[in-house]
């Protein structure tokens, strides 16, 4: 665990005594005050917290917080049932909240059995959760722990693994799964400032073994990434952040640019025409490609770059061949001018 900061700054206690307030604290503070500038107000926000450093330093400023920028605060811990002893784990977590001021808080058990690998089922699973729990308990947002070197990490994983711009641009800070907005306050603080938020607060966060099983990809890289730092700087971590936010602005802005040449390429019965795509960028034309993918029911985490290659090859290489099959048995093709799904 991190060692107390060294330098901590002042504040004030409710009795005008100076007291002193650390760094790793008032940073963790900041970024959630920062957040909740775009969250409704009087509206209940709740952190989703598994006990580990970073969601129990982020729940713990919510709970400082949001009291005192007209929000209530609440929290949700999900029980993935995956390891022994982890009822009894989110249900402390869920105890500790109430102690701290973090009302309703919720601990919702998971099953965890769907398709993927089991990190792809884990977190599918989650997200489900919290989503429906945020939905039930009318909450206008969902605040999510990942911090600096999580987003450095999602920057090399899509690297290894050949992703494209939308992968590099890691983690977005803002995103609606179900209606809920979901909010990463922390990407901009590293993980030993939460670390030693939770040491300076006399928190006691759980380490989870997963993180260092190095049958997950992740954890692998996470053993590895003080090597990479040792090599090419101690800036490493700071610099994959941000190139992940601007690959993020540029793929806004082109998202933004083919949601207009989509508008314009689709007739009315939902079919694209082609000579409205032939003329468009690569960039720009394959999102327009994706969207019609998606907008037929095609899950987004199967579609690769293999099926919108596919599809644009019946756009900018056709020579009659067949339909493009997608996931979720969908299948795309060309008739005449038009790209439809086929029948």
């Amino acid at each position: 665990m991190a060692g107390r900061a060294s330098s901590p700054v002042a504040r004030r206690d409710g009795g005008g005594v100076m007291a002193a307030l650390s760094p790793a604290v008032a940073a963790c503070r900041l970024a959630v005050r920062q957040a909740l500038a775009g969250v409704q107000p009087g509206g209940l926000v709740l952190a989703a917290c598994s006990g580990g450093a970073d969601s129990l330093a982020l729940a713990s400023a919510l709970a400082f917080v949001a009291p005192r920028s007209g929000r209530r605060a609440g929290l949700i811990t999900v029980d993935h049932g995956l390891q022994v002893g982890s009822a009894e784990r989110a249900a402390e977590v869920a105890c500790w909240a109430g102690r701290v001021g973090l009302e309703p808080a919720v601990a919702v058990p998971v099953t965890v059995d769907g398709a993927g690998g089991p990190e792809a089922a884990a977190r599918a699973a989650r997200y489900e959760a919290l989503a429906g729990t945020a939905a039930r308990l009318s909450a206008v947002a969902v605040l999510l722990g990942h911090t600096r070197d999580d987003q450095a990490e999602t920057v090399l994983l899509a690297l290894a693994r050949g992703g494209g711009p939308r992968g590099i641009a890691g983690m977005r800070n803002r995103r609606i799964i179900d209606g809920v907005p979901f909010i990463r306050p922390f990407l901009a603080v590293s993980r030993a400032q939460t670390r030693a938020a939770c040491t300076d607060l006399g928190l006691s966060p759980w380490e989870d073994p997963h993180n260092a099983d190095p049958a997950y990809a992740r954890s692998r890289l996470r053993a590895a990434l003080p090597v990479l730092v040792d090599t090419l700087g101690p800036d490493l971590v700071d610099n994959l952040a941000r190139t992940a936010r601007l690959v993020a602005a540029d793929v806004e802005a082109l998202d933004a640019l083919a949601a207009s040449a989509g508008t314009a390429a689709t007739e009315p019965d939902g079919s694209l025409d082609v000579a409205a795509l032939t003329g468009l960028p690569a960039a720009v034309r394959t999102r327009v490609l994706r969207d019609l993918a998606l907008r037929l029911g095609a899950p987004g985490a199967a579609l690769s770059s293999i099926h919108i290659d596919a599809l644009d090859a019946l756009v900018t290489d056709w020579h009659g061949q067949g339909p493009v099959s997608l996931p979720g048995g969908i299948e795309v093709g060309r008739r005449g001018h038009r790209l439809a799904a086929h029948s």
